[in-house]
């Protein structure tokens, strides 16, 4: 569509406030700044949407792994030659052998349930997420089998540092004359690591997976096997080769498995904010033909003067129609450009808003993350800012065509 200078200017005009049609305006600036406000709340929500669901994807996958691997009555014997086995199945990227035990974590007069992953020091090592974190200490104590890592809210909690004593009590204990007496341990600090979840700072330990075995009594065994792949999409469909490879006796799980329900409640949540977020520039556009309406109603002796002074219905309904799209245009390009303003630096807004309330406005404990996440998906983004210039032009039609259906004798006669 072509507008000439006239009908840009004629726009233009109505588009300014005045006295007379100053509610009018009134109208287009709430208009303006619903479309505005609309976008940018959509992408700063599905942003923040996408990245706590690729953030907690990333991390929980990549701490418990994509497929686990765990004997149905006992442990796993011969590990090492299954292991060996599933690192053939295409797709599969690493097997890690595990021991994983509850145990009740004392230290500095304080006492709480802790999970005891036994791994090999050279499998720990290959974990970035947990080598490229280390706050304090090194994984070479680790790595000889004298020492445990722990995560830095579990540190905090029992005031420990690296070198510290953590005493550690198995409640499956050696069974003597007396009865079952819980195996107790004392093992050092050798590093500190932050992953980010809260959940696994505050209650993870690290321990030599040989070391693990004598605690937990499993010296030629392991209980899991944790097995990444290269896209978590196909995890399903390999641990079906992962089954028929480990026998009956094993069970076989899929992140999906475990993990699947809190995924799919992530998306239907997205969803379900998406839709009702939209909603917001819905009614923007309806104040647009609102706005429109009134404006037609105000108008309609210009328009008469406009008709007789040889302007078509076709002009009349493009300057009534730029005057809406107008609103719509720069409304959702300044939406557009907020929401982009605040998804790269909502982590700072975020620490800002914090201190100014004096309050926690992502609390870890609750959100399992220690910073808020935004990734912004431009196809997504861009389906917003298409869907919103749909809506505000939309929103222009119905009242440009009753302009443009205004008869000039019937409105120089009423006028």
């Amino acid at each position: 569509m072509i507008f000439s200078a006239f009908e840009r200017m004629v726009a233009g005009r109505y588009l300014r406030s005045r006295r007379r049609d100053g509610f009018v305006s009134v109208i287009a600036g709430f208009s303006f700044v619903g479309i505005a406000l609309g976008v940018a709340t959509l992408i700063i929500v599905m942003a923040v949407m996408n990245g706590f669901r690729q953030d907690m994807m990333s991390r929980i996958l990549g701490v418990s792994g994509h497929i686990d691997v765990s004997g149905r009555t006992y442990a796993l014997d011969h590990f090492d030659d299954l292991v060996a086995k599933l690192k053939n199945i295409p797709g599969v990227t690493s097997a890690v052998p595990l021991i994983e035990g509850q145990v009740m974590a004392t230290g500095q007069g304080r006492s709480s349930g802790a999970l005891v992953k036994g791994v090999r020091g050279v499998d720990l090592l290959q974990r970035r997420w947990i080598a490229d974190t280390l706050l304090d200490g090194t994984l070479a104590g680790f790595t000889d089998g004298d020492g445990v890592a722990v995560g830095s809210r579990f540190a905090e909690k029992f005031n420990l540092s690296v070198g510290s004593d953590l005493t550690l009590l198995a409640p499956k204990g050696n069974v003597t004359a007396f009865g079952a007496v819980p195996r107790l341990q004392t093992f050092k600090i050798a590093a500190i690591f932050n992953v980010g979840m809260s959940d696994f700072d505050s209650s993870v330990v690290f321990m030599p997976l040989p070391l693990a075995q004598r605690y937990f009594k499993f010296p030629d065994s392991v209980t899991n096997l944790e097995i990444h792949v290269q896209n978590p999409d196909m995890a399903r469909n390999i641990a079906r080769e992962v089954q028929q490879l480990s026998g009956p006796d094993t069970r076989v799980l899929s992140w999906e498995q475990t993990n699947g329900p809190f995924f799919n409640a992530l998306q239907v949540e997205r969803n379900v904010m998406f839709m009702i977020l939209t909603l917001i520039i819905i009614v923007a556009a309806f104040n647009i033909i609102s706005g429109l309406i009134m404006l037609v109603k105000d108008k309609g002796r210009d328009i008469a003067i406009l008709r007789t002074m040889g302007a078509t219905r076709g002009m009349i309904m493009r300057i009534f129609f730029m005057a809406g799209a107008s609103i719509g245009f720069v409304g959702t390009m300044l939406g557009f450009g907020l929401g982009i303003l605040v998804c790269e630096n909502i982590e700072s807004i975020r620490q800002a808003l914090s201190v100014l309330t004096g309050t926690d406005l992502f609390s870890p404990e609750i959100y399992y993350l220690t910073k808020m996440p935004a990734e912004m998906d431009w196809t997504e983004t861009l389906s917003v800012l298409a869907m919103s210039l749909v809506l505000s032009f939309g929103a222009t039609l119905y009242p440009s065509w009753r302009a443009a259906r205004t008869d000039p004798v019937d409105a120089l006669r009423y006028e």
